[in-house]
């Protein structure tokens, strides 16, 4: 499967929703447990930076990733090494922030924010 931007690895967060509601990519939130419990994308799955390298296996190498942490650096860290290692794997831009920024949706419905980290 070809890259989303074959050039470009950082993904802007509504396209990283149109991706993710469409199913075509696997969406790992690498924040901390509580920036994760203040708010998150529905449906991403959580693996925290530190235990990132010993869940690589369960991330499917078939399938485009899309990292995403609260600013974009640590998701950033995390797809370059993911891409080093043959993934095809991306950075949500300016993390959950920037999501927070477009209005976008989060959970828990209604009480959701962006952590410090």
């Amino acid at each position: 499967m070809a890259p989303f931007f074959a050039h470009d690895t950082d993904l802007t967060p509504e396209r990283v929703k149109q991706l993710h509601e469409a199913g075509e990519i696997q969406l790992v939130d690498v924040r901390e447990q509580y920036e994760w419990d203040a708010g998150r994308i529905a449906g991403a799955r959580h693996v925290e930076m530190e235990r990132l390298a010993s869940q690589a296996d369960a991330i499917d190498r078939d399938r485009p990733v899309v990292f995403v942490c609260r600013a974009g650096a640590r998701s950033g860290m995390a797809a370059q090494a993911f891409r080093g290692s043959g993934y095809d794997a991306h950075n949500m831009a300016g993390g959950m922030t920037a999501w927070d920024d477009a209005d976008l949706p989060m959970e828990p419905e209604g009480s959701a924010y962006v952590a410090d980290h």
